[in-house]
């Protein structure tokens, strides 16, 4: 992973993981989930597994492993059964990607499910942006890029100069331009795309592709994501900035 290349703590660090688990957290805050508690490994979801109130998810290569019965399809988040409830959850690529993330100053959680609420306030808090892109067990893949080529230029064309101060972005923007009309389409061979459609998810990649299906903003406290968007929104990111400040 080049995170640690790059990271600084003054940074407003947003962690996406496009196919599949930051899209599936959006989408359980939007079905009424109170919080998430992201951990690395299967084996920090154990303590959790007898709680009523709590919601226990593992993905590994795609699939959800034996014993569970969430991973991280957002389709799963669809029901009343999560409304108010704790999900811990662990994935391949997403959650690992937090837990490296920890000491920036702002973590958020991005997808193109909540893209607009994302860079609204990314656009209001007015710090320097970095899109933390999971990828495949810390290898580069094309979705995250493509996010984070979004988020480049969404912030260009608000005028944020920042955004272009380094090659990786510029080469993201320069992605995304090439594919934004068909995301789905220009994934055609992407290594991701075709291994969870051999594991019969398609739809899952179509659904996560989508913009704006959310307004929610999930913002890492301590060590639960909770939606800023219900919580105070921008003014609870402002003080975390002040709060954090190094």
């Amino acid at each position: 992973m080049l995170y640690p290349l790059y990271a600084a703590k003054e940074t407003v660090t947003v962690v996406v993981d496009v196919l599949r688990a930051t899209s599936a957290i959006c989408t359980a805050f939007e079905h009424g989930i109170a919080r998430v508690i992201p951990v690395p490994d299967v084996e920090d979801t154990y303590f959790y597994k007898d709680h009523d109130d709590v919601i226990v998810a593992a993905e590994r290569g795609g699939e959800v492993v034996e014993g569970f019965s969430y991973g991280n399809s957002p389709f799963s988040y669809m029901n009343d059964e999560i409304k108010g409830k704790t999900l811990v959850i662990t994935t391949t690529n997403g959650t690992q990607a937090i837990e490296a993330a920890k000491d920036s100053q702002i973590i958020l959680v991005g997808s193109f499910l909540n893209f607009d609420a994302l860079t609204e306030n990314l656009r209001n808090i007015d710090r320097d942006v970095m899109v933390l892109c999971a990828g495949w067990k810390n290898r580069f893949n094309l979705e995250d890029t493509l996010f984070a080529g979004a988020v480049t230029e969404n912030l260009l064309e608000a005028g944020f100069s920042y955004a272009t101060d380094s090659d990786a972005a510029l080469a993201s923007l320069s992605l995304y331009k090439s594919a934004k009309y068909d995301l789905f389409d220009f994934l055609e061979n992407s290594s991701h795309r075709n291994r969870l459609e051999r594991l019969n998810l398609e739809e899952d990649v179509k659904y996560c592709l989508s913009f704006n299906k959310t307004r929610c903003v999930p913002y890492l406290k301590g060590d639960s994501l909770i939606d800023a968007s219900k919580n105070g929104g921008l003014e609870l990111l402002k003080s975390a900035l002040q709060e954090n400040k190094v």
